[in-house]
């Protein structure tokens, strides 16, 4: 990019002069960007934070092997990873002294065979220069090896440590490692290779190709595994909270038809109740026209707040909300359906809030549903009990028999959740769980606050 600015004296021009803006070159070839990205990442993977502390970690205590052993066999274990790389790097220590026929240079190349084993555990790039670097050392020094760069111990230990930085790190820079030793070993090969009678060269690029593409696949599989495994959390999460939330706009539809036709019947009975009066006095007429007035106030906003949570096809229901009086109704479907239910009252029956009635309802018949879905053939029992504070149920079945007959059908997983949000509504307490005999069993409170004297009563 380049500007022209014009120099003027007198009225006149006197001469332009290019001023150059120094922008940093693009390459506009898609090959060019393509090695400068490459060599980027290689910066990235390789050069970059090279010798950087990383140690390795020990193996979890709960883990598929150490989760088997107990006492100071678990506290040891959790170092096998440890010891299977420090018991590689003694191995090719001694092959290269082995090698050397047990001389003083044989050990010095043992030792430097070790070190860069050593090292991945807690330098893993670091030991991948420091293991080309001894093995440039011991190339250059070293010139009695049949086979050559490596010897055999430095042979072992470039691919120990090829392969445990490979998985200490990820596939890219398996590659440039792989990259790297072909580039040395040709290197070494061309400029000293006539000194030697044989290279193995080839079988170090052939087997730790081998080796480094297990390690990827390795890597690909676990990282799939892992992000499976997240998608699943988060999969079920967002079942539960829709369940959630349709348990929750279940409810709220039932209770805006209950608590609807409460304040419609107030507001009817408001506008009625003066007419039922001879000769009201003014007092009364005005307190009943208050109470309509706010009784179809209360009705409008009830049904602008919780009309949002229906469907656009969903209609209120014609008949009344279900209540306990209509539980024998449900016990004959459920019987003709092939479940064997019993039921039982304990205390004295008496007329119990709407909403709970409703809620009781729903309660047992869920419960019911889940003992024909999960254990097909067992026989229930619903009990109900009617005590001072509330009202108890209790609807427990047996053990499927065996062999089992009909498969069980899993459900959609609503029916615990839609049970507890019903109990939370109403301030009560449930519990669920196995029983001893194999069945399963759900115990529900649900209070009921008393009636003041002289209302609801026998006398009233």
């Amino acid at each position: 990019m380049t500007e022209t600015t014009t120099h003027t004296s007198g009225g006149g021009t006197r001469g332009t002069a290019p001023e150059t803006s120094y922008e940093p070159y693009t390459p506009r070839s898609p090959e060019a960007r393509a090695a400068m990205d490459a060599l980027r990442g290689m910066r990235q993977d390789l050069i970059h934070d090279a010798f950087a502390y990383r140690p390795l970690a020990p193996m979890p205590v709960d883990g598929p092997l150490t989760g088997r052993l107990s006492g100071r066999l678990r506290e040891y274990a959790v170092w096998t990873r440890h010891a299977l790389v420090a018991g590689t790097g003694l191995l090719a220590m001694l092959a290269s002294w082995a090698d050397d026929g047990g001389e003083m240079t044989g050990l010095v190349f043992g030792l430097l065979a070790l070190a860069p084993v050593l090292v991945t555990l807690v330098r893993p790039v670091g030991a991948f220069w420091l293991s080309l670097a001894c093995s440039s050392v011991v190339a250059a020094v070293g010139s009695s090896w049949e086979l050559w760069p490596w010897t055999v111990g430095g042979f072992l230990s470039h691919l120990t440590v090829l392969t445990v930085v490979a998985i200490r790190t990820r596939p890219r820079t398996a590659a440039w490692m792989w990259l790297l030793t072909a580039a040395f070993g040709f290197a070494a090969e061309t400029s000293l290779g006539g000194f030697h009678y044989g290279t193995n060269v080839g079988p170090m690029l052939m087997v730790s190709a081998f080796v480094l593409l297990a390690v990827t696949v390795w890597h690909i599989r676990r990282d799939a595994a892992q992000e499976v495994t997240a998608q699943q959390t988060v999969t079920e999460q967002e079942r539960s909270r829709r369940t959630l939330l349709e348990e929750r706009t279940t409810i709220a539809r039932e209770l805006h038809d209950v608590v609807a036709h409460h304040m419609s019947v107030v507001a009817i009975q408001a506008e009625a109740a003066p007419y039922r009066v001879e000769n009201p006095p003014p007092e009364l007429e005005r307190a009943f026209a208050t109470i309509r007035e706010n009784a179809v106030a209360a009705l409008t906003e009830l049904r602008r707040v919780l009309g949002v949570v229906r469907a656009e096809d969903y209609e209120a229901p014609d008949a009344p909300q279900p209540t306990l009086a209509d539980l024998d109704a449900l016990l004959a479907n459920v019987r003709d359906a092939g479940l064997e239910v019993d039921k039982a009252v304990t205390g004295a029956a008496r007329e119990l809030p709407q909403g709970v009635e409703l809620s009781a309802y729903r309660i047992v018949q869920e419960a019911l549903s889940n003992v024909l879905r999960h254990a097909p053939g067992a026989s229930a029992r619903v009990e109900i009990g009617h005590v001072i504070g509330g009202l108890g149920l209790r609807v427990v079945n047996g053990a499927p028999p065996r062999p089992r007959l009909v498969k069980p059908s899993p459900g959609a997983g609503h029916g615990i959740t839609g049970m507890r949000e019903r109990v939370t509504m109403l301030g009560g307490e449930m519990t669920t769980g196995a029983t001893a005999e194999g069945g399963y069993e759900v115990t529900v409170f649900l209070p009921v606050a008393a009636a003041p004297a002289g209302e609801g009563g026998p006398g009233a």
